[in-house]
């Protein structure tokens, strides 16, 4: 069994838990990830910043950091998401934040499921396959 959670650690108010759910699930299933338990969680900025220094030696905020736990089937992964940084983004991108959280759900999934963002190529690759899954929602 598959199991996707999300929590809002960030305190902020936002909509589309449910889809965010729903998007990480589908591309997790899609991509063959049938056995874990999967944390989507939301924070703040200041948080993804510490995160972020902490395990890349880069004090900066990003929008999504995945860290796999156990990566052997039952995986246990996490997905943390920052909020004030999907809300830059959205902005930025003339999207709705809903549509940008379930973008960065789906994003983090399909690092937990083995995909990497770390060239143009690949990153342009893992585009159309979050594109492929948002479709579905």
């Amino acid at each position: 069994m598959l199991t996707v959670t999300l929590t809002n650690a960030s305190g902020a108010r936002y909509r589309g838990k449910d889809l965010m759910v729903k998007g990480a699930t589908l591309a997790l299933r899609g991509e063959g990830v049938r056995h874990g338990d999967v944390g989507i969680i939301l924070v703040d900025d200041a948080t993804i910043k510490k995160m972020h220094k902490q395990w890349f030696n880069d004090g900066s905020a990003t929008d999504v950091i995945t860290f796999p736990v156990v990566e052997e089937p039952p995986i246990e992964a996490e997905i943390y998401i920052s909020i004030d940084t999907a809300k830059r983004n959205a902005e930025r991108f003339g999207v709705t934040l809903t549509n940008e959280l379930c973008r960065l759900a789906v994003h983090g999934a399909l690092h937990i499921a083995g995909y990497d963002d770390a060239t143009d190529e690949l990153r342009t690759a893992m585009h159309h396959r979050e594109n492929r899954y948002l479709a579905r929602l």
